[in-house]
């Protein structure tokens, strides 16, 4: 009885949010620029387009369960690997109104 519950219930719903964490980490790899992967030294941009495009049809489609804990995998290999290293490059990752002379701490007055 408690299985028909989770199987009726949860699954479903982890299953959906699966697909949609694979669909925003696919528009974000579509709308990143390509020299920023390679700025990254991360795999190319349509490396990931594939991977991820696959997991988006896998979870949507297929619903074979190791596939979709690979494409999981890859979907958080890429929102906390590659998605920080390629904003980074691209200049996301700076503060805004600093100055190109800010260090960790604050501003670097050489010393003075």
């Amino acid at each position: 009885m408690l299985m028909n519950g989770f199987d009726n219930g949860v699954l479903p719903l982890l299953g959906f949010a699966v697909l949609a964490l694979a669909v925003v980490a696919f528009v974000f790899a579509v709308l990143a620029r390509e020299d920023a992967y390679r700025a990254a030294d991360k795999q190319t941009k349509t490396f990931w387009l594939v991977i991820l495009g696959i997991t988006v049809l896998v979870d949507a489609f297929l619903g074979m369960l190791f596939l979709q804990i690979a494409g999981l995998v890859a979907t958080i290999v890429f929102f906390v690997d590659v998605r920080p290293a390629i904003k980074q490059a691209s200049g996301g990752g700076r503060r805004r109104g600093g100055s190109s002379s800010d260090g960790p701490y604050g501003p670097y007055n050489g010393g003075r």
